[in-house]
């Protein structure tokens, strides 16, 4: 086993590193090794890792700037790359990190896209009535009524929902557990595509997925993506949108509305909470834009 599949292995067994974590660790380190075997001039999987030093390291930089590659990007790249090295520290094939000495490029700040109200009502009145349409309406309600990832969405099963108490169970990245709140809107509409389901004779057991693709499988990240563009085209929507932008439309209409910004921080899973303070640029260009356009003086 090489060194890049043994830690792989341990950010999977020992870090509990999701499969999308892995994916791209796997896909970072591979291309860092790729470009140290063009370096060192040698055969494919013979680069000497353990000879890299920080000069090295800002080489590297340098050819993924080259390639047009955004600062975040290149942050990632480097911190996945770190990481190798901490662990080749750790089995103790190398004695030193290269990536440790090297500092991540600051990120540009971009803020998140979202959608006014009167946009969201258009896309979620979209869907019609069939078990396809009510299947949409209920991914399009619960991505923005509870804020999830795609990820978390397409990971819901039909035990998920805590009816009762008016709850959502979702695990998020590293497989983290929280407890989401889901409105009756939302509810409403899982309601009814379940209901329609059984009737088509679909099973709808607690274990099963929440959301299913037409061969009866667990809807994908992709097929979601692929259903917000339906939808975006249908109500002739002039706005690139994402499963994501529901994400950032649900924190964005919460700060609007007076919600403050530790329990958006909790609503999102957030771990830390400048990754939440984005939004509050996002209000204020927002509350910008509403004084430019109605003030007789602005």
């Amino acid at each position: 086993m090489d060194l890049l599949n043994q830690f792989l292995r341990y950010l999977q067994i020992e870090r509990n590193a999701s499969s999308l974590t892995l994916k791209a660790y796997q896909e970072d380190v591979s291309h860092y090794l790729a470009w140290l075997t063009v370096e060192q001039g040698v055969g494919e999987n013979e680069a000497d890792v353990t000879v890299a030093d920080s000069i090295s390291m800002r080489n590297y930089i340098a050819s993924l700037r080259h390639q047009g590659l955004r600062k975040s990007s290149i942050a990632r790249h480097l911190t996945a790359i770190r990481s190798f090295y901490r662990f080749l520290c750790r089995e103790e094939v190398a004695e030193l990190n290269p990536a440790q000495a090297v500092a991540s490029p600051k990120r540009d700040k971009l803020l998140p896209h979202f959608l006014y109200y009167e946009e969201v009502e258009a896309l979620l009145n979209a869907p019609d009535d069939s078990l396809g349409g009510r299947r949409d309406k209920a991914i399009l309600e619960v991505l923005y009524g509870c804020g999830l990832r795609v990820s978390e969405l397409t990971a819901l099963d039909c035990g998920s929902i805590e009816h009762d108490v008016g709850y959502l169970r979702v695990f998020g990245k590293g497989a983290k557990e929280r407890i989401v709140p889901i409105g009756l809107e939302a509810v409403n509409a899982v309601n009814r595509y379940l209901s329609l389901r059984a009737e088509h004779g679909a099973n709808t057991d607690k274990q099963l997925p929440l959301f299913l693709n037409l061969r009866g499988g667990r809807l994908s990240d992709r097929s979601v993506r692929n259903i917000i563009n339906k939808y975006t085209e249908q109500i002739a929507l002039i706005k690139h949108i994402s499963p994501h932008t529901l994400r950032h439309s649900f924190a964005t209409h919460l700060l609007d509305n007076g919600a403050d910004l530790r329990s958006v921080q909790e609503l999102l899973g957030h771990v830390k909470l400048d990754t939440t303070q984005i939004y509050t640029h996002v209000t204020r260009s927002r509350m910008r834009e509403v004084y430019d356009r109605t003030h007789p003086r602005a």
